[in-house]
Formats: structure tokens, sequence, C-alpha cells
């Protein structure tokens, strides 16, 4: 029954990690919120769900149809890409302010609204949909029925693993974010970081 279950479910736990770990706005966002130590697991929580589902819809079959239709991909790369100018301009207003900030800064007025910027972030980002549905998709779905549920298993579990150490880890750079001008380089990198994908995506270089 080991024998059975680890071929799967460990190509699975593999292929997820190759995807994630890469540097991006879910995982700058992610790492920027632990370092804050605000409504860090509950994002980190929602992010590992939101794959978790994707993964099992491409997993059931989803990832072909959505391979197949270009026009919703161009809607979701040009609705991404504005959304992450928009937080980039967030970001950069933030690193460029006078005031000091800390690490009990709160920069959500609520857990909603921290939440409503996960899902956002997560669900408008065309990379979110071609790594889980539509790659791990079409990889889980050559395995047999009982074998691709293994597979995706295995992707969904590095993804809870990979988000919340990411936000545990934070905790030890917070030594470093104790002095205003860390932040406002934290935001700053966020910002480059968000416009170049926004970038990317926008002049289609990102379009599949």
């Amino acid at each position: 029954m080991l024998s059975f279950i680890s071929a799967p479910f460990l190509t699975g736990l593999a292929t997820s990690a190759g995807l994630i770990i890469a540097i991006g706005a879910q995982n700058a966002f992610v790492l920027s919120q632990g370092v804050r130590r605000e409504y860090h697991w509950s994002i980190a929580g929602v992010c590992s769900l939101i794959d978790a589902l994707l993964i099992t819809a491409g997993v059931a079959g989803m990832g072909v149809l959505i391979g197949q239709s270009e026009l919703a991909l161009k809607l979701i790369s040009w609705a991404g890409g504005a959304f992450l100018l928009w937080y980039g301009a967030n970001a950069l207003r933030s690193a460029l302010r006078s005031e000091s900030m800390t690490l009990s800064a709160n920069n959500f007025s609520s857990l909603q609204s921290a939440l409503l910027t996960t899902v956002a972030l997560s669900l408008l980002n065309p990379h979110v949909y071609l790594d889980t549905v539509v790659l791990l998709g079409s990889i889980g779905g050559r395995y047999p029925d009982q074998e691709r549920y293994w597979f995706g298993a295995g992707a969904a579990m590095f993804s809870f693993v990979w988000f919340f150490s990411l936000s545990l880890g934070a905790r030890w750079l917070a030594p470093l974010f104790r002095r205003p001008v860390s932040w406002r380089i934290l935001d700053g990198l966020v910002c480059v970081m968000m416009w170049t994908l926004a970038g990317l995506l926008l002049s289609g270089n990102l379009s599949p």
C-alpha cells in the first residue's frame, strides 16, 4: 500500500515544489505579511487552500479545458496586470511616506480586507492557473483515476508546507525590520516585483 501511494504522491510533492518556490507576487506578499506578523497565518492558509482547490480542479480535468481557452487566459492576464499595478503603487507609496513604520504597523483595516487582497492576488495571477490547474492538472491527468488524486494530494501538501514555512520563517527577519529604512526597502522591492510582473503580463510575455 505504501509503495502504491508513494510514487504519485512524492511526484506531486516534488513537481509542486519546483513551481511554487519560484519568487512571485504571491510569495512576496506572504513574506511581507509574515515579517509584519499581520494576519500572516490566515493569509498563508488562504493561499494554501486556493492552491489545493485549483490543483484538485486541474487533476479532475479542468486543466485541459482552461488550456484550450485563449480568451480566458487573456482576460485573466489583463485583470491581473491591472491589479498588480495598483498593488505596486500602494507599496511604493508606503516606501516613500515619511512617517516611521514599526513591526506593529497595520496596513489592513481588518482581517476581511487582508483576505480579500490575498484572494485577489492569488486568483488574478495567470501563473496560478498555468501552474496549478494547467500544468499540474496535465501531469496528474496522466495517472490512473485513483493515483492522480494521490499526485494532487502531494502537490497540495507542498503548498501548505511552503506557505506556512514562509510565514513562519519570516519571523527571523523581524529584527532587521526594527528600523524604518528596512520597511522602505522591503516595500520598494515589493513594488518592483509587482510592476515587473504586471509589465510582463500586459506585454504578453506570460501569455500562453
